[in-house]
């Protein structure tokens, strides 16, 4: 548990760093719709130009792809695996329509990531695209489903944070986090009994 503290406190100490970023005049790119050029804007996202939290919220994917390695020998349950993967789905439809580009992106990144390499990758595939599909066909009732199956992981809380982890890491992969994409995590960490402020959101 003395674990799960430490990471809680990195996470807040990032949090305030982050704040304080914002508040110190990193007003970039007002406007510009996609000029993120720093990120190589991908996945197809219109990113509105707050300009702000750019870079911090890069260190923050960077620090939970950190803890999420460090726990790689524990997240081998079925209920990791079919919660992320449903995690996974709804931050590829977040905006409530899927983006083939944005799916097949998703679906690489899925299959690259060192803790989910734990699991089949046939089976990852499977579950990711079976979620994505009935988002596709029904977002609300799609996303209804999806969210119960990521509440499955709510009785071991290293594996909730885990499922938040992984979709925050898979979402900012570009650099940066849609407001949408944060929107489904917020509620992920709700079903799961998470503080969304634990993971800046």
């Amino acid at each position: 548990m003395a674990m799960w503290d430490r990471i809680k406190d990195q996470a807040k100490n990032l949090q305030q760093q982050a704040q304080g970023a914002r508040g110190s005049g990193a007003q970039g790119g007002h406007g510009g719709q996609g000029g993120h050029g720093a990120f190589g804007g991908a996945g197809g996202h219109g990113r509105p130009g707050s300009g702000s939290s750019g870079g911090s919220r890069a260190q923050l994917v960077n620090t939970l792809k950190s803890q999420l390695t460090s726990l790689k020998t524990e997240l081998k349950s079925g209920a990791y695996r079919d919660a992320s993967m449903a995690m996974c789905a709804l931050v590829a439809a977040a905006d409530g329509h899927v983006d083939p580009t944005e799916r097949q992106h998703v679906e690489s990144l899925i299959l690259s990531n060192d803790v989910l390499q734990n699991f089949p990758p046939e089976q990852l595939r499977q579950r990711f695209n079976q979620h994505v599909d009935r988002l596709a066909f029904d977002f609300p009732q799609g996303k209804t489903q999806v969210m119960q199956e990521i509440a499955k992981a709510a009785k071991k809380p290293a594996e909730a944070r885990a499922v938040v982890q992984t979709g925050f890491v898979i979402a900012g992969a570009d650099g940066y986090v849609a407001p949408a994409e944060e929107q489904v995590l917020r509620e992920a960490c709700s079903v799961l009994g998470l503080s969304p402020q634990e993971f800046g959101l």
